[in-house]
């Protein structure tokens, strides 16, 4: 998101537009007003998802007792022996049949996390899914994944907290007790957007880790990015920045 530098920065590209053409008509200033403003929309809104057709070869990796009963990126916790996968922008609940081309063993997994973190990976398997093509020796292999569906009981609802009369709104995408697993949502958000960062609550004595992103003027456009992220899977809460 360019936010209010990306703003400045179409206003200065208008400017040069105009002088370069002597655009003394209102008409077309406004229609030139028209195509930046949206270009600048277009610049914050989540990026539409591009589903993998057909079949094709990935690095994968997998994890598990570390993670274990932990919160995934979807806000489930984690099981090690359950069939699910992390992928880096794949929406949560994405269906996969991940092969192991060296024993043709195959098995269907969810997307309900994001990783790897590690460069030159497409993908991390749960324990459980890795033992079931019989890779957990190896660690990392190369394996043909393919897309079959998606689950859309992972798409989420927007919520709203306290949004005030004036003042920025942002959204909030999760709160924990624990800073690992609000470091751990940031990253993985950052995979695909800009200007995550994190907060700190103290309620009744305890800190909570706020994980939020951007800063929006109005409720609409806040709501328009909130909805991109809810369905992508994420739970979203729009409030105001504090």
């Amino acid at each position: 998101m360019r936010g209010l530098q990306g703003l400045w920065l179409y206003k200065v590209q208008l400017k040069r537009i105009t002088d370069s053409r002597g655009l003394r008509n209102r008409g077309a200033l406004w229609f030139v007003v028209l195509i930046l403003l949206s270009m600048l929309l277009s610049s914050c809104a989540p990026k539409p998802t591009v589903y993998p057709t057909g079949a094709r070869y990935v690095i994968a990796s997998w994890y598990g007792p570390e993670f274990h009963g932990r919160p995934t990126a979807s806000g489930e916790i984690f099981n090690m022996y359950a069939m699910t996968a992390a992928h880096r922008e794949l929406p949560f609940g994405t269906k996969l049949r991940i092969t192991n081309p060296e024993n043709n063993r195959s098995v269907i997994v969810t997307v309900n996390d994001r990783g790897p973190f590690v460069s030159g990976r497409d993908i991390d398997l749960s324990y459980g899914a890795a033992r079931e093509i019989g890779i957990i020796n190896k660690g990392v292999a190369r394996v043909l994944m393919e897309y079959v569906g998606r689950d859309t009981g992972y798409t989420k609802k927007v919520s709203f907290g306290y949004v005030g009369s004036s003042g920025p709104l942002t959204i909030q995408v999760g709160s924990f007790l624990d800073r690992s697993n609000a470091l751990r949502l940031k990253r993985a958000l950052e995979f695909k957007y800009n200007n995550v960062y994190i907060t700190r609550a103290y309620i009744d004595g305890r800190t909570y880790y706020r994980v939020r992103i951007g800063e929006f003027r109005d409720r609409q456009s806040a709501y328009s990015f909130a909805r991109g992220l809810a369905m992508e899977g994420y739970n979203t809460l729009i409030t105001t920045m504090d």
